[in-house]
């Protein structure tokens, strides 16, 4: 929990107000960020580090419009230094984040890689969740659904599900149900705020309709 400064911003505990948009959300939805002593502005993407939060949605805009209107010091009440790689940073945690714990899934068997291997998931009902790479071929990736109230990720490369499960390049990926896919989804979810889906019609339709 964070000091009382974040007590008005909390509801029930779980909730934080963005500094960008001034909605209060669910910490699920936002990244925290400290300043440390010296002044430097630091992404907390663990939620681990000590002081006072500062949170933004997941929302590459509203990260651009807190860098660009000043608002991280205005939150901080005094100047903050701010790297130039700051969001391409976030990404990378983010990413490296969803690898690692893509990698937890598969080591504990919540996951599988592979088409056939997802399709046969799929028929048994053993997936809830169905990720595709974002430049794997549309011609395979549309013989494959989302399980039904199942969740698709659709925004991860083929080179960063390959890190996950010791390949060069994955295409195809389904996570059975349990805590570690919960969380899976949830970073990946943060992860899609920073990493559009590039205005593709498929992708748009079976998160309107999955997530």
């Amino acid at each position: 929990m964070d000091s009382q400064d974040d007590s008005a911003d909390i509801v029930k505990g779980t909730s934080r107000k963005c500094i960008a948009s001034g909605e209060v959300k669910d910490k699920s939805a936002l990244l925290r960020f400290v300043v440390t002593p010296d002044g430097m502005l630091i992404s907390d993407v663990l939620e681990k580090l000590p002081g006072k939060g500062i949170w933004v949605t997941c929302d590459k805009e509203l990260l651009q419009k807190a860098l660009r209107d000043n608002l991280f010091s205005r939150a901080a009440r005094k100047p903050v230094s701010v790297s130039e790689t700051l969001l391409e940073d976030i990404e990378q945690m983010l990413i490296n984040r969803v690898i690692s714990l893509l990698s937890l899934a598969r080591k504990s068997g919540k996951a599988v890689a592979g088409y056939e291997k997802v399709k046969d998931w799929l028929s048994k009902g053993v997936a809830s969740v169905l990720i595709q790479s974002e430049d794997g071929s549309e011609r395979g990736k549309s013989k494959l659904s989302t399980p039904r109230g199942g969740t698709f990720i659709g925004w991860l490369k083929t080179s960063e599900l390959g890190l996950a499960f010791g390949r060069q390049t994955v295409i195809h990926c389904a996570l059975a149900s349990g805590g570690i896919t919960q969380r899976v989804v949830h970073e990946a979810r943060r992860l899609k705020g920073l990493r559009p889906a590039n205005g593709d019609p498929r992708v748009a339709k079976k998160e309107k309709t999955a997530i």
